[in-house]
């Protein structure tokens, strides 16, 4: 007579019970099912998510939790899944704890044994509510301006890269009379037959070649009459210079005088279109990419502790927040933190550095401007304050605002509006303001160059974020983080760190904060070629410990690295990074340099030239 599976497996269930331990502990929501699909775990962040006890969730019992509208879709699918015995993944609403339905990605795959029967099957839940929530105003955004060129009294269209017809307004459609389908079959089918073969040859050289272009030919309108229209086309690039679409308008010029001003208001308005899709759609796409940034905040000392008691108290608020601290404290980090924790996580984070705009176009970047508002203006520009509108705004370095942009900055947080470069329509503004600063504004207020005013209506709620000297039982969970972070790019496997490279980076002062240890672990991540974290002690230098002549030699090499950097920058014409920078000049990351030149107190405006 055989043997009973638990008298036959003694060591598969200590096994198995040591794996369950392990699962309960991780920081990730696991559950495990019998092969008909029923469960029988849930780990401790799974049962602490739903707010049950395990006996309330085991076999089907975990059905009740899922939102009504998602229930039998979801069983029929876990069921299915099962039946199929192979993995799969859903998304669905599960409820939460406190009550709130919240959005779930779950992944599941079965666990055969060696004669191919399913024995187990394990599952993966993730909470992306809130990559959902971003998804979604994106898509609203893309709506939204689809439908306003869709009602412009222009007939305008879009291209795919490849050349394919894939947006034509309702204003192309009513005049051609054809449908969207019959124009993507047949492309050529409202034009005259004698400009067809013009026409094709043109386009396909500008596919080729990816530039802008402008053609006259006839089209056939719904009543069969032929008229004269200038077509123009132009290419949308993403940041690396890849062709993302092409966009058209057509303007009818059989009274040629009629048709130039028609042209020149079309063309306004459709690059105004462009360029307010462009930069919201890149706005939330940076939201997605950075929505889950507050977790990288990493420590439990008390001063980081203080900081985030305070972000968990201010972010549900509107209340305009001042972050000083620092350079190199994780600022920007607090401010993402508050904006995902706010009524606006929704809607856009934009962030603009206040340092590496020109001072004479910071209030356009700020605010926009119209056409024509100076030399370089041939287009209407949305500023920042526009791409946030119902979102919050981030202005980094708010120290270095010239005097007459703290004027309109002051404006819109008394009055919660500004107004475009070149316009005086005032513009209402529904945005969040947080600001930071590595500068004591007291004391520029006191030199004159900050004005009190504005200072009261940043410091509605201040947050000082602590250095990481006053941090230091935060180094160790630090060095961790980076290590793994920048070991997964590399492809490097380190499983340890050297106990005395662990002593020098806790003793150390770390005037960079938190950017300097994450350099410096980035680096010694690069170099490292065995499975033990050790650094280079010579990277790391006590000013305490330096001799007299140590610190005339130190302030002899800072002049010398200062006449470098400004020579580089002089070179570059101000510019930090791309492949003309100073940074690539100097064969430094644009950080690096960007400190270096707060450290050196480096005007680095004065280079640039107009």
């Amino acid at each position: 007579m055989g043997t009973t599976n638990n008298e036959a497996s003694p060591g598969l269930t200590a096994t198995e019970d040591s794996l369950r331990l392990l699962i309960d502990t991780i920081p990730a929501m696991v559950f495990t099912a019998l092969p008909d699909g029923s469960v029988d775990f849930v780990n401790r962040q799974w049962l602490q998510y739903l707010g049950l006890s395990l006996d309330e969730v085991q076999g089907w019992g975990w059905g009740p939790t899922i939102h009504p509208e998602d229930r039998a879709r979801s069983i029929d699918h876990w069921r299915s899944t099962v039946a199929a015995g192979q993995g799969a993944e859903n998304e669905l609403r599960v409820r939460r704890a406190d009550g709130v339905y919240r959005w779930i990605l779950g992944r599941f795959v079965p666990w055969h044994d060696e004669s191919g029967k399913i024995v187990k099957w394990y599952g993966v839940s993730t909470d992306i509510d809130d990559r959902k929530r971003a998804e979604e105003a994106l898509r609203r955004s893309e709506d939204r301006i689809r439908l306003i060129i869709d009602t412009i009294p222009t007939m305008a269209w879009s291209i795919r890269p490849d050349g394919a017809i894939d947006f034509l307004n309702q204003r192309w459609l009513d005049y051609t009379g054809l449908s969207l389908e019959e124009e993507i079959e047949d492309p050529t089918r409202p034009m005259h037959p004698e400009d067809i073969p013009s026409a094709m040859e043109k386009w396909r050289a500008n596919l080729a070649t990816g530039e802008p272009s402008e053609e006259e030919l006839r089209l056939r309108r719904a009543d069969g009459e032929y008229r004269w229209f200038l077509v123009r086309t132009a290419p949308l690039r993403d940041e690396q210079g890849n062709l993302v679409k092409w966009y058209g308008v057509s303007i009818d010029i059989e009274d040629r005088r009629h048709a130039e001003d028609s042209l020149r208001d079309a063309l306004d308005e459709i690059n105004k279109l462009k360029d307010q899709l462009y930069k919201e759609n890149i706005a939330l796409r940076e939201e997605i990419v950075n929505g889950s940034m507050f977790e990288e905040i990493v420590g439990t000392s008390p001063a980081l502790q203080k900081v985030l008691v305070l972000v968990a108290k201010v972010a549900p608020t509107d209340s305009t927040v001042l972050i000083s601290g620092e350079t190199g404290t994780g600022k920007e980090l607090i401010a993402r933190g508050i904006h995902k924790r706010s009524s606006r996580a929704g809607r856009v984070f934009v962030s603009v550095n206040c340092a590496a705009v020109p001072q004479s176009l910071i209030a356009s970047e700020l605010f926009g401007h119209e056409k024509g508002a100076f030399t370089d203006a041939i287009h209407q520009r949305l500023g920042r304050f526009e791409l946030a509108e119902g979102g919050t705004i981030f202005l980094d370095e708010i120290g270095e605002l010239p005097a007459e942009t703290q004027i309109a900055l002051l404006r819109v947080l008394q009055e919660r509006e500004f107004e475009r470069v070149g316009r005086t329509k005032p513009i209402r503004a529904d945005v969040r303001v947080i600001a930071s600063t590595n500068r004591d504004l007291q004391t520029a207020i006191d030199a004159g160059t900050f004005r009190s005013d504005l200072f009261y209506r940043l410091n509605v709620f201040p947050i000082e974020m602590p250095p990481l000297r006053e941090r230091k039982e935060d180094i160790p969970l630090l060095v961790e983080y980076f290590i793994h972070r920048f070991a997964s790019k590399t492809g490097k496997k380190i499983r340890r760190i050297n106990k005395g490279t662990l002593g020098i980076l806790t003793s150390y002062t770390w005037p960079g904060n938190i950017r300097e240890l994450q350099n410096v672990i980035e680096r010694s991540v690069i170099l490292n070629e065995t499975e033990t974290f050790t650094i280079d002690r010579s990277w790391l230098i006590h000013k305490s410990r330096q001799t007299p002549r140590g610190k005339a030699l130190s302030a002899k090499l800072a002049t010398h690295e200062k006449e470098m950097i400004e020579a580089a920058l002089a070179e570059s014409r101000g510019r930090v990074s791309g492949p003309s920078g100073a940074a690539a000049k100097l064969g430094i990351p644009p950080s690096t340099l960007d400190s270096k030149i707060t450290a050196l107190k480096i005007n680095k405006h004065r280079f640039k030239t107009s």
